[in-house]
């Protein structure tokens, strides 16, 4: 069985139609507060955290509602690693209650950790604020008003109202800055591959088919540019740009490229498509890696729907891997 995805990092942080029978995914919502993330609030001085670093916390809350106008954190507990900074990719453990009643509406303790990415810009702003400028190794326990969590909307599955504060405690775990582009040794394909050509930084790679070819009966997993990086391991999370298309057609069904932002999701532990569990474990950090997926490591006999993926077809992947942890 593989580890359960907590429900918050499935919202903001995984692309899901590389999930195992999704579709979509909530994006996170935007905040139009500058907001920054700057001493305790009063609120949260009364509020105890116990248990030690790694371990699920005990959370108690003085009073309910406890009311947060204004977001902030408080070290319970401080880390000797580097300072997160805005934009990387932060892998924590964390417990979510909601400030109104105190009730845990969340965690990943226990489940798999999870990775967001420090920018008000990409995640929900009072928890990108909450983690910049933290040590690694740190637990912090982090009060979000309103205005910078679920903003005007509602996430009735955590039994969030958009007036809720939320109150996060952060095992602070690692923190890295992804690479902008894949960076290797170039690798001559096999003839007979679909052929990738290169539109330049940050644009998406042009993948044509080889006429008459046949589709693979077995997941194919080729280097166009051997990373100088670690290899993968099944458990991590990859930072990733990719772009999907149907083997034997022009259509590209899905492109962080195009998104203008990258992924992430763990490999080698079933949350994925098969496909990229195989094709990307041992694979190293800085390469660019072409997969072509038959139905049966893709999206099976099902296929999807919502991406226009009929259940006998294969799929044709490029995939930059940016980092892993």
């Amino acid at each position: 069985m593989r580890p359960a995805l907590p429900r918050l990092a499935a919202a903001l942080a995984v692309p899901a139609l590389l999930l195992a029978g999704c579709a979509s995914a909530d994006k996170p919502a935007a905040s139009s507060s500058s907001t920054a993330a700057q001493g305790t609030p009063a609120a949260l001085k009364d509020v105890t955290v116990t248990g030690k670093f790694g371990e699920k916390p005990t959370v108690k809350l003085a009073s309910t509602p406890t009311v947060l106008t204004r977001t902030g954190t408080k070290v319970i507990s401080e880390g000797t690693g580097a300072k997160v900074t805005s934009g990387q990719r932060v892998t924590v453990d964390y417990v979510l209650l909601n400030a109104k009643d105190g009730k845990e509406a969340d965690t990943s303790f226990g489940k798999t950790p999870a990775t967001f990415v420090a920018d008000p810009q990409q995640l929900m702003p009072g928890l990108a604020v909450s983690l910049i400028g933290q040590k690694v190794g740190s637990r912090v326990l982090a009060g979000i008003a309103p205005q910078d969590g679920f903003a005007d909307q509602t996430n009735a599955e955590l039994g969030f109202a958009k007036e809720d504060g939320l109150i996060f405690v952060l095992d602070v775990k690692s923190a890295s800055t992804p690479l902008t582009k894949p960076t290797g040794d170039a690798v001559t394909p096999p003839a007979g591959l679909p052929t990738v050509k290169d539109n330049g930084d940050g644009k998406a790679p042009t993948i044509t088919m080889v006429a008459g070819a046949k589709a693979p009966t077995k997941t194919i997993a080729q280097p166009l540019i051997k990373g100088k990086g670690a290899a993968v391991k099944a458990g991590q999370t990859v930072t990733v740009n990719y772009v999907g298309q149907i083997f034997g057609s022009t259509k590209v069904f899905d492109s962080s490229f195009s998104r203008g932002t990258t992924a992430d999701f763990p490999v080698g532990t079933g949350g994925t498509i098969p496909g990229f569990d195989k094709g990307l474990t041992g694979q190293t950090i800085g390469s660019r890696v072409l997969l072509v997926i038959p139905p049966a490591d893709g999206y099976g006999k099902a296929g999807n729907a919502n991406a226009g993926i009929k259940g006998t077809d294969s799929l044709v992947f490029v995939v930059d891997i940016l980092d892993a942890h």
